[in-house]
């Protein structure tokens, strides 16, 4: 059932225009991905996701969902899709990266992982097969290679070992996911994670080793974790320069709105970030003008709408000097209106990332925005 086709390229980067199909519907690429770890994207109903937000896939976390609700839970009442409601695409991260962020707490080895549960301390144990199995059972339509997520700055020598064990990692996750088809009912796709750190060689041999295992996509891992946004878009150019150009990827992570209009030019087609949620808590806004800090004194009496321009209603109808009071006032209101305003950005930029790739004009487009988009208003 998965597919991709790619549409239209621009003339003047890597940018390109496609659709995935999957077993939920389409996805138009390139496509920024909310973020919903537990199986919600925090603040927001599923009618706002799709009708203000316009989502087209949501993420889910193998990690946070295996501790809660729980795994029984989930295969009880037939996947993540029935149990929240989203009838559209799912991807779910392997928890790797969360894995990861327990830093002294985890023990990895090459059966897997061991690690402590930051609900209540208990012991788990994570292996390739077993991420496989846990999203087999969450039933999401793209599920993750469980791999190894290295820190910035790393040392080459680990940096190299580590992705050393997570291409042998992919080998048991084939293996498995091969081997389970059809076991659960859903059809779900495997991508593979790129890995090496900001090293040139270590990410070329990496990406030569994923494209090696013929993988509908494809994913980039280990970016967006502290190094300096050069080495990130050094590191994405190199690894889309060798895996396959009829294949999406996916830059796990990222990441700003800057972030995002320069990968695409670099020939991406997927991302995620909790930047958008994250920041929309503590009053941060994104727009096509710049960013916002509600908190600021210069909102307290300014009755403008939010974001006239903003495809969101409750961003046309609220004023900013209104959501200053509530972010001050520490209502859940003022979260939920700040979440759907960068959420329904996020997703507005990447249309019309979409829409200028088609008309053959991105580039200038994209240099049009980045200063824009980096302005502090």
């Amino acid at each position: 059932m998965f597919s991709f086709n790619i549409d239209h390229k621009d003339p003047q980067s890597s940018a390109r225009a496609g659709v995935i199909q999957t077993a939920h519907g389409e996805i138009q690429t390139p496509i920024f991905m909310p973020v919903g770890t537990a199986g919600t994207v925090k603040a927001v109903h599923q009618h706002e996701l799709e009708t203000e937000i316009k989502a087209q896939i949501i993420l889910g976390n193998t990690y946070h969902l295996y501790l809660r609700p729980g795994i029984e839970i989930l295969q009880q009442v037939g996947g993540l899709h029935k149990f929240n409601g989203w009838n559209h695409p799912i991807l779910t991260d392997s928890g790797g990266y969360q894995v990861y962020s327990l830093g002294n707490t985890r023990k990895i080895k090459e059966e897997g992982v061991t690690f402590n549960s930051h609900i209540d301390g208990s012991p788990h144990f994570f292996s390739p097969e077993r991420a496989i199995d846990i999203q087999r059972i969450i039933g999401a339509d793209i599920i993750m290679a469980f791999d190894e997520c290295t820190p910035y700055p790393c040392e080459y020598g680990y940096a190299k070992k580590s992705m050393e064990m997570t291409h042998r990692w992919l080998a048991r996750c084939c293996e498995r996911f091969d081997n389970t088809q059809g076991l659960y009912g859903y059809e779900q796709t495997l991508f593979p994670i790129v890995q090496g750190s900001t090293y040139t060689d270590l990410r070329i041999q990496s990406a030569e080793a994923i494209a090696a295992f013929n993988r509908p996509a494809n994913a980039i891992g280990g970016l967006s974790v502290g190094e300096p946004a050069e080495d990130m878009y050094a590191m994405t150019e190199l690894v889309c320069g060798v895996l396959p150009a009829d294949k999406p990827r996916y830059l796990m992570g990222v990441g700003t709105p800057v972030n995002i209009l320069e990968s695409i030019a670099l020939g991406i087609d997927m991302f995620d970030c909790v930047l958008p949620t994250r920041n929309a808590r503590h009053g941060l806004l994104y727009t096509a003008e710049g960013i916002l800090n509600m908190r600021n004194a210069k909102w307290k009496d300014d009755f403008s709408p939010i974001d006239a321009n903003s495809p969101c209603h409750s961003s046309r109808f609220y004023s900013k000097a209104y959501l200053r009071h509530l972010i001050h006032s520490s209502e859940i209101l003022g979260m939920q209106i700040a979440t759907l305003q960068n959420l329904s950005f996020f997703l507005w930029l990447v249309t019309e990332a979409r829409a200028h790739i088609q008309a053959g004009d991105f580039r200038a487009w994209k240099e049009m925005m980045v200063p824009k988009l980096e302005t502090r208003l």
